[in-house]
């Protein structure tokens, strides 16, 4: 009978989410097209009724399993789940300022060499670590930084290099960690706006000693909350779950106890021996693990995800082409040799234009399209790093053209070919009565 209740429910859920989405239309000028969002059908909201039915609220089977699958799509031998895409920022280059490192590991005072112009928790790790960002600069188009500037940015201090793909447009992450390796530095690759593209014909995400994902509603795939670290090491993924689940030592899912059969026969430090090893802590850590309500919703997510990877970029591809041309404005380019999973359309208004950025968001804004600033622009500008240790080694003018002249508008799936060609008729509009 239960069974047949569930049953019930599901089935209605599936016609509720029909219903809504029999309701939905597009009106120009009216409906918002979001630059971004999450993209989800009736199997992600079965997926997350299902999940709670089952009263499923602490991590279990379903954040095992993801973990599991995004493995082996990501293509890394570890994966460890958190609740956010920052969180995993901090807990790669936590994991590497760990005793378990040995003498090389990162400390207080070394330097880790960054971008600029991005999202502040790439950035925030170093300093939350009392490390030191060397801030390099970007190309406009691309919106990445090249191997050359990061090598011109190494210094006697430098003891590591993480980076984002900017807007899922690959940075040069063969050459970066080809530059890692000669010179002995860690690498962390800040994968979370770039799930589904390739360099060089390989994923995003496997050149780093780890890589982070985020799983937030605006990115490629979605828990509502949630991230997670990838790597290729054991230890170093060891090192993470500990300090991902409160610095402990044990390794035992929720609910188990004993997995290793050693519970109370093992000595620690200076507690007694045999002290319950589910109570042992080696780490100063943190608790950043997610819920099975939400991996449930993750691994639904992760069967579109060639199918979310394909939308985005059809939706650039057709901005790129329908504005193709218009003066005043820098269209994007994949930066060479990259495959890009496109997060966003990015867009910089020239210094000959004559318009301005604000003249031209305004105009999206009040015709219901929204638009995004390149996250935080300058980030040696934004007044949480006055006052904070930070190298700059070049110019950072570029970074500067972007707080002044960049914005970028949405391509993520849940956008219709409809509201593509409205976005481009706006900006044409737009860019044509100004001349």
């Amino acid at each position: 009978m239960m069974g047949d209740s569930q049953d019930l429910i599901l089935e209605l859920v599936r016609e509720y989410h029909r219903e809504r989405e029999r309701s939905r239309r597009f009106v120009p000028g009216e409906t918002l097209v979001m630059p971004s969002g999450a993209d989800l059908n009736e199997d992600d909201r079965v997926a997350l009724v299902e999940a709670a039915l089952a009263m499923r609220i602490a991590a279990g089977p379903s954040a095992l399993a993801l973990e599991r699958e995004l493995g082996r799509t990501l293509r890394r031998r570890k994966v460890h789940l958190t609740n956010s895409g920052s969180s995993a920022n901090l807990l790669a280059l936590t994991a590497l300022t760990q005793p378990e490192i040995g003498a090389g590991r990162l400390k207080p005072g070394d330097e880790i060499v960054t971008v600029a112009a991005g999202f502040p928790t790439t950035v925030n790790p170093i300093l939350q670590n009392q490390m030191v960002p060397v801030f390099v600069d970007v190309e406009l188009g691309t919106y990445n930084t090249t191997a050359e500037r990061v090598a011109e940015a190494i210094g006697p201090r430098t003891r590591g290099i993480m980076i984002a793909h900017a807007l899922g447009n690959p940075f040069p992450a063969a050459e970066v960690a080809e530059l890692a390796a000669e010179h002995g530095l860690f690498f962390v690759e800040d994968n979370c706006d770039g799930v589904d593209a390739k360099y060089q014909g390989r994923p995003t995400g496997t050149f780093g000693d780890f890589s982070t994902v985020s799983f937030y509603p605006a990115h490629h795939l979605t828990m509502g909350e949630g991230g997670c670290v990838t790597t290729d090491r054991p230890r170093l993924a060891r090192i993470v779950e500990s300090l991902r689940d409160w610095g402990r030592d044990c390794w035992c899912e929720p609910g188990a106890c004993d997995t290793c059969g050693k519970r109370y026969t093992q000595q620690f430090g200076d507690l007694p021996y045999g002290y319950d090893h589910k109570y042992t802590f080696s780490h100063v850590g943190y608790n950043l693990k997610t819920t099975d309500l939400q991996a449930a919703l993750g691994l639904s997510q992760l069967k579109r995800l060639p199918e979310f990877g394909a939308a985005r970029r059809r939706n650039w591809r057709r901005l790129r082409e329908g504005l193709d041309g218009l003066p005043g404005l820098l269209l994007p380019e994949p930066t060479p040799g990259g495959d890009p999973s496109w997060f966003g359309f990015v867009i910089t208004v020239t210094a000959d234009a004559p318009f301005d950025r604000d003249e031209i968001v305004a105009h999206l804004e009040d015709r219901r399209i929204g638009t995004r600033m390149l996250f935080a622009g300058n980030l040696t500008r934004q007044p949480a790093y006055r006052g904070r240790e930070f190298r700059v080694p070049g110019s950072l003018a570029n970074s500067d053209v972007i707080t002044a002249r960049t914005f970028w508008i949405g391509v993520f799936p849940g956008l219709t070919d409809e509201m593509i060609d409205y976005v481009i008729g706006t900006i044409r509009d737009f860019v044509t009565s100004r001349r």
